[in-house]
């Protein structure tokens, strides 16, 4: 079918015409009735946000995402562009993708009343079919829906011609999806420009008698805060929209630290891999749901799950620059330590806004955060009643120096001379595998003291990131 490269052959293949959301609605049937998920790469929202999409896509409704930052509303707008069919027939040469048996614009109906059968026929992909927009104050009506071209007018055509007119996204995403991200900063003269393509699905270009039916699915995100401010976004514009889904943060730990280990860019040390126990997971993204929970953070900003990817992309990057700076450290595989964790400070900072206006108050405050979060994790998972052999240990006198300046093999000798860490790291999840790595090793043991020191079971001389542990006094 997509080598019918004419009118006449394209009417013989048996091709059918559908309108954009017809095409969506069928190609979603289709994919859940076989059981598929349509957002695969979606973590979180499989119980909540998903089959509120797939209501909207059945319903055939134009929607807005409502959320704060970091929500994967773009994600799931450009993976619409899944539910299009692979190809689509369109008249050649015309700027909106006219329909071949239902042409709308004076180019496609002039060329196929002149060549009939033998009008040319041109396949898109359905990559080709996604419009998007970032709404900003300065968004002219004429980038969204069109403007006259002073140069098609120079070239001799009358003002009244429909042909001197320059199509906007709108119009040319037509038979297809466009997106106008944070719909709300657009003014409100240009959301006037919006309420034909959503309702009576034209377009109006200045005093043109115009009638250009539009065939597009139209999907917005905002912001909660400003969707639902008075003056924001007009109310008419409101009434148009279909659904409005509402995005959420993860609601558990452990599905936002899934999230960070799916979208985090790795750059390892080469020849080398990166292996972050699911300890030093958990810490990262309790991180974020600390402080997503605290009163020094500002929530009406949000803080995005943005901030667990580069904080756990930042946790490996640090492990990997310690193990680089470390001769004695020559194993194949780079594992993340609590003392790494002070790189989280700079990746942190600038996805936070912290409500002071002390200098060095939000370094304090993200460094409090961290330990929380150790402290939190060290009680949620290990067995306290497992720490008192360790205890005794140091209570016997022993002393030990950690930090990213102490190579893995020093850990394994504190591993043999106090055997009462053993129990622990396996409660910890490492296995007689894990148990023989150094790197591993180092980091469980890590934990641990940190998790005691946090605890108040021992003391901690702290250097940068070193640190002497001690019997409290």
């Amino acid at each position: 079918m997509k080598h019918s490269l004419t009118l006449g052959k394209l009417k013989k293949s048996g091709w059918v015409s559908r309108t954009v959301k017809q095409e969506i609605r069928e190609n979603a049937i289709s994919q859940i009735s076989e059981g598929k998920e349509l957002f695969p790469s979606v973590i979180g929202y499989q119980e909540t946000v998903i089959p509120q999409l797939e209501n909207a896509l059945l319903a055939g409704h134009d929607f807005i995402f409502l959320g704060e930052r970091g929500q994967a509303k773009t994600r799931m707008i450009r993976g619409l562009v899944d539910l299009l069919d692979e190809w689509m027939p369109a008249i050649a040469g015309s700027e909106i993708n006219d329909d071949p048996f239902n042409p709308v614009s004076r180019y496609a109906i002039n060329l196929i009343e002149e060549k009939g059968d033998g009008t040319p026929i041109h396949w898109i992909h359905r990559s080709e079919r996604f419009g998007e927009k970032l709404a900003t104050p300065d968004t002219a009506i004429a980038d969204l829906i069109g403007e006259v071209d002073p140069i098609k007018v120079a070239e001799g055509r009358y003002l009244s011609d429909e042909l001197t007119l320059h199509y906007g996204l709108v119009p040319r995403t037509n038979r297809g999806i466009f997106a106008i991200n944070e719909l709300p900063d657009l003014s409100e003269r240009i959301q006037v420009g919006l309420l034909n393509v959503l309702e009576e699905r034209d377009v109006q270009v200045r005093g043109y008698k115009i009638r250009l039916p539009l065939d597009i699915l139209l999907v917005a995100s905002a912001n909660p805060e400003d969707y639902t401010n008075r003056g924001r976004i007009i109310t008419p514009l409101k009434d148009r929209f279909g659904s409005q889904l509402r995005t959420h943060y993860p609601f558990d730990v452990d599905l936002e630290a899934d999230i960070a280990v799916q979208e985090a860019t790795i750059f390892a040390k080469d020849d080398v891999a990166a292996v972050v126990p699911d300890f030093m997971s958990k810490i990262v993204a309790t991180i974020t749901h600390a402080a997503r929970e605290s009163a020094h953070i500002n929530q009406r900003s949000g803080v995005s799950v943005r901030v667990t990817v580069t904080n756990y992309e930042s946790l490996i990057a640090g492990a990997v620059r310690r193990t680089l700076l470390s001769e004695a450290d020559e194993e194949d595989i780079v594992v993340p330590r609590v003392s790494d964790l002070s790189a989280l400070v700079a990746s942190t900072a600038g996805k936070i806004e912290v409500e002071s206006l002390d200098d060095g108050r939000e370094v304090e405050i993200i460094q409090y955060l961290i330990k929380q979060s150790i402290l939190e994790v060290f009680k949620e998972i290990a067995d306290q009643a497992l720490c008192s052999g360790v205890l005794q240990a140091f209570a016997d006198g022993a002393v030990i120096n950690a930090g990213d300046d102490i190579a893995s093999t020093t850990y394994v000798q504190w591993l043999e001379e106090i055997p009462s860490f053993l129990p622990i790291l396996k409660n910890l999840g490492l296995d007689e595998k894990d148990l023989e790595s150094p790197s591993l090793v180092a980091s469980g043991i890590e934990f641990i003291l940190e998790g005691l020191h946090l605890s108040k079971l021992l003391n901690k001389e702290a250097v940068g990131d070193s640190g002497v542990y001690r019997a409290r006094a």
